[in-house]
């Protein structure tokens, strides 16, 4: 069961208006929500980065914050999720649907789609960790927006791919910004790294959980940009995503990362992350 537009519709019943400012120019935000047991993690920062996605693109919401989550709790719910069941939970609001012009037209109904699937944690992945590759960064300059507009996203993502790597670090000018779809941390001498969140990153929320979870534990957070030299010489790499969590990169263009597996660091902040998930959402 899919929610869109107002209306409770099964699958195969979509239709996109082909005149729908998010079909035609990438003109919309979205959020990717994690669910645990049958329970949403960290809905109200998801929501409050919603809302600035949509202030930033000039998009008034005609939604209040309780509307929304009455939308994502029935989704739970006409979905039979069980508190067996680890989902996520996907909401996309388009500008809505308007002659194609490029200016933002007037009067326009803001077009809300969401859905969920369930979707299992990577825990076999996170022990082994990923692969990784250096990639120049081609996205707009406006990252920190979480818009529709993903192909650059995309592109640099099967670059990867295509080189038998699982994910893309992204750079540009030599300067670290973060993953094709997650954050990028780096640790060295057991303390954080990671570039802070201004427009060259998105501020995930996984990413704030594990930088309080480290400053809760007494490791170092260091927010600021580093090259491409920081980087190799790093003692641990790792990314933070809703779905991949706290995911280990033990190596970078085929060259080990320290001692090319899964280092203590990210483990401390693996099992943090469990317990951390258990006492906000099991509880």
């Amino acid at each position: 069961m899919l929610y869109v537009d107002g209306n409770w519709v099964e699958e195969g019943q979509l239709a996109v208006h082909p005149e729908d400012r998010g079909y035609n120019f990438g003109d919309g935000i979205y959020e990717v929500v994690r669910i645990y047991k049958g329970k949403m993690y960290q809905w109200e920062g998801h929501l409050t980065r919603l809302y600035r996605s949509a202030r930033e693109i000039m998009l008034d919401l005609p939604w209040r914050p309780e509307e929304l989550s009455e939308i994502a709790l029935q989704l739970i719910e006409k979905n039979n999720l069980t508190d067996q069941d680890d989902a996520s939970l996907y909401l996309q609001i388009s500008r809505g649907t308007a002659p194609r012009v490029h200016d933002i037209p007037s009067g326009i109904q803001p077009v809300i789609m969401a859905f969920v699937r369930k979707k299992a944690r990577p825990l076999e992945e996170m022990k082994k960790g990923w692969s990784a590759m250096l990639v120049d960064d081609i996205r707009w300059q406006r990252c920190d927006i979480k818009t529709l507009n993903l192909l650059g996203a995309v592109m640099v993502k099967q670059y990867a791919k295509n080189a038998g790597a699982q994910e893309s670090i992204l750079h540009r000018n030599g300067t670290i910004t973060e993953c094709s779809s997650s954050n990028l941390f780096a640790v060295k001498n057991g303390a954080l790294y990671t570039h802070p969140a201004d427009y060259m990153v998105l501020h995930g929320i996984t990413r704030q959980s594990v930088i309080d979870l480290a400053k809760e534990n007494g490791i170092a957070v260091h927010e600021e940009a580093f090259d491409i030299t920081f980087l190799k010489q790093a003692d641990e790499l790792f990314l933070t995503s809703t779905t991949a969590e706290i995911m280990s990169l033990i190596s970078v263009d085929g060259q080990p990362i320290g001692e090319g597996q899964v280092g203590p660091v990210v483990k401390k902040l693996q099992a943090l992350f469990e317990q951390h998930i258990n006492e906000s959402v099991l509880v």
